[in-house]
C-alpha cells in the first residue's frame, strides 16, 4: 500500500477543517473557475468542471459559491483571473522525487514562494525533465468504504470499474482507491455512480513508478515540506514517490 496514498487520504479527512481557514475553499473554487474557463460552464458536458464541483460539495464548499466560480469561468460574471498551470520539479529530503502543480496568476511570485518553501524544509528544485519521468498521470478515484452505513467491500468496487478501465483497486483502511487510465476517469466515475456507489473526489493524478522507503524521521521531514507546499495560495497539488511502511505511519500517527 502507498504510504502517499494514506498521506493523500488523511489529507482528504482534514479537508473540511482546513476549509474553515479559507484556503482549501479557495484552491477548490479556483479548480471550478479553470474548468469552467476550459471546457463552458456546463457541467453535463464538461466532465472536468462537474469532477470539481463535486470535490468542492464533498468539501463543503457552499452552492453559491460555486455558482459565482462557474460563471466567472465561463464569462457569464466578471472578475475571473487568468490562471496559468505551472508544473515545477524537484527532490525533498532523502532524495524523494517531487511534482509540485501550480495553478496562479503570477508566475514569479509562485515560482518565488515554491523555492523558498522548498530550500526552507530540505528540498531543491530540478530542471524540467529531471523528476517527471519517474511519474506517469493515471485517473484515481477516492471510494469512502462506509456509505451512510453500508459498508462497500474491494469486491463491490472491483466489480462496479472493471469494465469501464480500472487497473488496481487499493484498499487504504476507511476508503478504496480506484487507479485507471486517465482517459478512463470519467468511465470509471460514471461506472460507480451508475452501481450506486458514492466517491468522494475523482481526478487525474501524477502516481509514480517506484517509490522511496522512508523511516521515521525522513517521513517527517517530507511531510513538513509537503506541508509547506501544499500551504502556498498557488500550489494546487503535490506529488511524490515515497512509501512509508505501516508502523512508521502509525507512530507519526501517534
Amino acid at each position: 500500500m502507498s504510504g502517499h496514498s494514506k498521506w493523500a487520504t488523511t489529507k482528504h479527512k482534514k479537508a473540511v477543517i482546513d476549509a474553515r481557514r479559507g484556503k482549501m475553499f479557495a484552491k477548490l473554487i479556483k479548480n471550478i473557475e479553470v474548468a469552467a474557463r476550459m471546457g463552458g460552464g456546463d457541467p453535463g458536458g464538461n466532465p472536468t468542471l462537474y469532477d470539481a464541483i463535486q470535490k468542492a460539495k464533498k468539501s463543503s464548499v457552499p452552492n453559491d459559491n460555486i455558482d459565482r466560480a462557474v460563471k466567472r469561468g465561463s464569462g457569464a460574471e466578471a472578475g475571473g483571473a487568468d490562471y496559468t498551470t505551472i508544473m515545477y520539479e524537484g527532490y525533498g529530503p532523502a532524495g524523494v522525487a517531487m511534482l509540485i502543480e501550480c495553478l496562479t496568476d503570477n508566475k514569479n511570485r509562485a515560482a518565488m514562494e515554491v523555492r523558498t518553501a522548498m530550500t526552507r524544509n530540505g528540498g531543491s528544485l530540478a530542471d524540467p525533465g529531471s523528476v517527471s519521468f519517474l511519474f506517469k498521470r493515471k485517473g484515481v478515484v477516492l471510494v469512502p468504504a462506509d456509505q451512510e452505513g453500508k459498508q462497500v467491500t474491494e469486491d463491490d468496487v472491483l466489480e462496479a470499474t472493471l469494465e469501464a478501465g480500472a487497473e488496481d483497486v487499493n484498499d487504504l483502511g476507511d476508503n478504496f482507491e480506484v487507479i485507471s487510465e486517465a482517459t478512463d476517469l470519467v468511465d470509471v466515475r460514471t461506472a460507480l455512480q451508475a452501481a450506486g456507489v458514492d466517491y468522494d473526489s475523482a481526478e487525474a493524478s501524477f502516481l509514480p513508478d517506484m517509490q522511496v522507503e522512508l523511516d521515521k524521521d525522513a517521513a517527517g521531514k517530507v511531510f513538513r515540506l509537503i506541508e509547506a507546499l501544499e500551504d502556498l495560495d498557488d500550489v494546487q497539488n503535490v506529488f511524490a514517490n515515497f512509501d512509508v511502511p505501516d508502523d512508521v505511519m502509525e507512530e507519526l500517527d501517534a
